[in-house]
């Protein structure tokens, strides 16, 4: 996570250069993704080199993914220096298919938003147009269109009955 003999800052100073809450970066350190140094005080102290780190996780902690995929990612970096540009980079590539696939989902969110508030109704389970009877739940429990499953199937089956149902998000 740093070098042997890294600049430390202490937690208040780190923080101010960080951007967050001094109470951000010990949840942090809880979680595992920060690691810091004591002074002889016992007083936390993070290296300087870590700045890129607190950044990622908050950039990816804005794009909504969780702290388990934050740890994952870090857990990839060296912990025996401070990670260079190579390092992050590679980190970026493996990323690449996460973050288009966070894109589609909000693409689909921003595409189906807007129909869905232009019906009036606001209720998935209510709207005539979209889901007449609730039909999308025989699939499963959840958002059944948010998780892919389209109306015109949904439609289809409430129209054949005798047609075997999906259950799940398959």
């Amino acid at each position: 996570m740093s070098d042997a003999s890294p600049t430390l800052l202490p937690i208040g100073d780190f923080a101010r250069r960080a951007g967050v809450a001094a109470s951000a970066l010990r949840f942090y350190e809880e979680q595992g993704l920060l690691l810091s140094h004591r002074s002889a005080s016992g007083r936390r102290q993070f290296a300087r080199s870590d700045l890129r780190r607190v950044a990622f996780i908050r950039a990816a902690q804005q794009v909504g993914l969780s702290l388990d995929q934050i740890r994952a990612a870090l857990a990839s970096l060296p912990d025996a220096r401070t990670p260079n540009a190579r390092d992050w980079e590679r980190l970026s590539r493996a990323w690449q298919p996460l973050l288009a696939a966070r894109i589609a989902e909000l693409q689909q969110l921003q595409d189906t938003l807007a129909s869905c508030i232009g019906c009036g109704c606001l209720s998935l389970s209510k709207c005539k147009l979209y889901n007449p009877q609730d039909a999308a739940g025989r699939r499963g429990a959840g958002a059944r269109y948010w998780m892919g499953d389209r109306s015109s199937e949904v439609l289809a089956e409430q129209a054949t009955p005798q047609t075997t149902r999906r259950q799940g998000p398959g």
